[in-house]
């Protein structure tokens, strides 16, 4: 990927805050290039509790830049996240559907404009700590699982394209979270022992029913027992129920029944009804799904139809599947029945060698 002496190569860092980014530029400063952190100022809002962790996490940054011994940038992109992402995000819930943000923030953002900003700097490169790893074969880019399975990221990465795949590396793509955390103690990072980020991307933790009631007014409507028909509650707005969901529901001190846990197994949008079930049975199990605009990586197979593994969330082991090709749609078809496929998520597949096919978000789920 690269053609001119690593000395002479500047390669822009995103700098999250965070151990593994904070480990990523240190390893690409040690290999001879020229480093920039840059750290990306996504999310206007404090969280609840009145914190900014955007202040927290900056302050970082610049500790670890000048530890390693690198200049560093802020930008914001804020006005990109809302229109891009975080406006998606709202969409889909509209719709009844279960979004996540954080594949489309990798495209979007990490690597839209963030690549381009480092451009206009004069950077060679991007890198990122992700957990992943990007090959080039005849002009071809691909994307491939980390050598730390538990940690990777691949699935988070499925919808980047060529030509952001041509100007990203992956430092951390050989390496297990074990070092990486050993990596930042020897060097005294102010990062070393801090916990990962979860929640939304950018966005953090947060109470998320709350989170979301500024932004999409709530409609409470009846919780039915799907086999039965009865009413067996109410349930506080669809958007905050997912497919497969056991806690919060509210229904479970009831006196019938057999005792199981009541799960979420559908959503009617159009009448607004939760319907649950107790026990983990058919309801909530699905034979295909059916992706209408797919992400091909490194290209469109030749073929209309093979069979490789997926994943339909992330952590999930993989899943042997058989892949109809028809125009733009990609119909996956399931070895072995799936549990809570849930709308608005992303199925991601893979060879048996660990390179990541592509991903789409899942629009239909067959029974």
């Amino acid at each position: 990927m690269l053609k001119k002496e690593k000395s002479k190569t500047t390669i822009v860092v995103g700098m999250s805050g965070g151990v593994d980014s904070s480990v990523a530029a240190k390893l690409l400063k040690d290999q001879g290039y020229r480093v920039i952190g840059l750290y990306m100022h996504n999310w206007d809002e404090d969280d609840e509790n009145g914190a900014c962790n955007s202040a927290e996490d900056f302050a970082d940054v610049k500790r670890v830049c000048a530890n390693i011994g690198i200049p560093y940038y802020s930008v914001n992109f804020a006005k990109e996240y809302m229109d891009r992402v975080f406006k998606y995000f709202l969409a889909e819930y509209k719709k009844g559907r279960t979004p996540n943000p954080d594949v489309l923030c990798n495209r979007e953002i990490k690597f839209g404009p963030f690549l381009d900003f480092a451009k206009s700097i004069g950077a060679d490169m991007i890198a990122t700590g992700h957990y992943a790893d990007v090959e080039e074969k005849n002009g071809l880019y691909y994307l491939k699982k980390s050598k730390d399975l538990n940690k990777d990221q691949t699935y988070f990465l499925n919808q980047l394209s060529q030509e952001q795949l041509k100007y990203v590396m992956f430092p951390l793509a050989k390496i297990e979270k074990p070092e990486v955390r050993k990596i930042a103690q020897e060097c005294d990072f102010s990062t070393a022992t801090k916990k990962d980020s979860t929640g939304i991307c950018f966005i953090g933790e947060r109470n998320f029913k709350n989170f979301l009631q500024k932004y999409l007014p709530a409609q409470r409507g009846n919780m039915v027992d799907k086999r039965t028909g009865e009413v067996i509650g109410r349930h506080d707005g669809l958007m905050y129920y997912t497919i497969g969901q056991r806690r919060g529901l509210g229904i479970g001190g009831r006196n019938s029944g057999n005792g199981d846990s009541w799960f979420v197994v559908e959503k009617d949008l159009k009448n607004n009804i939760l319907y649950v079930t107790q026990g983990e049975g058919e309801e909530l199990l699905s034979s295909s799904l059916v992706s209408h605009e797919f992400n091909w990586i490194p290209k469109k197979p030749d073929v209309s139809e093979f069979d490789c593994l997926a994943k339909f969330r992330y952590r999930q082991s993989d899943q042997k599947v058989h892949i109809k090709i028809n125009n733009n749609d990609v119909i996956v078809q399931f070895k072995e029945r799936q549990r809570a496929i849930t709308t608005g998520q992303y199925v991601v597949l893979y060879d048996d060698e660990g390179y990541c096919l592509g991903g789409g978000v899942i629009d239909e789920v067959n029974k």
